[in-house]
């Protein structure tokens, strides 16, 4: 399952929030899709990740809630989108 992460700056500088990031992995099982770092406040970053356990995000968000607020959402592709769509409209 495809999830979305949105970042807010919670505490911490850019740079420390990146060296901090440059040693830091994240946990197996979760494979990342895309990650970007925003010049916005708001957010800050999104991720873009898929797996099959939710329980791997509240690992993977609580080592980053003090600098970080973030939102985890479920998601899928325009094309899971559009198939789900097609489905509704039978």
């Amino acid at each position: 399952m495809l999830f979305v992460t949105l970042g807010n700056v919670r505490a911490g500088t850019d740079r420390e929030r990146i060296a901090r990031r440059m040693g830091w992995s994240y946990p197996p099982g979760v494979k990342v899709v895309a990650e970007y770092w925003l010049q916005t406040d708001a957010p800050k970053l999104i991720v873009v990740t898929e797996a099959d356990d939710v329980a791997l995000f509240i690992a993977a968000t609580s080592q980053w809630d003090d600098v970080f607020s973030l939102t985890v959402v479920p998601a899928v592709t325009a094309e899971q989108g559009m198939a789900i769509a097609k489905q509704l409209m039978k």
